[in-house]
């Protein structure tokens, strides 16, 4: 998996502050921001090699690439409390 391009990184760091920043980290400058952003997609990077390999096979073999990081992106946006299921009720 490739790291996000300028622009990807941009408009990342832009939604997140919309969404995030003022509530979680209202003294957090935009450089800050930005490294944490591009440490955040590098770390994916360089450990997407040991997310696949923990995947079980079915699912590793016929996922694509952007299968599976949806998927990650499921689990780390519940863990995180923002996504909810219909059996949530």
């Amino acid at each position: 998996m490739a790291v996000m391009n300028a622009t990807d990184l941009a408009r990342t760091v832009a939604q997140y502050m919309r969404e995030q920043v003022a509530i979680t980290a209202p003294s957090l400058t935009k450089p800050d921001l930005r490294a944490a952003v591009a440490a955040a997609d590098s770390w994916a990077s360089d450990n997407a090699n040991a997310y696949n390999s923990a995947l079980p096979t079915p699912f590793r073999t016929t996922a694509t690439a952007a299968e599976k990081a949806m998927l990650l992106a499921y689990v780390i946006m519940r863990r995180a409390g923002r996504l909810r299921a219909e059996e949530d009720g």
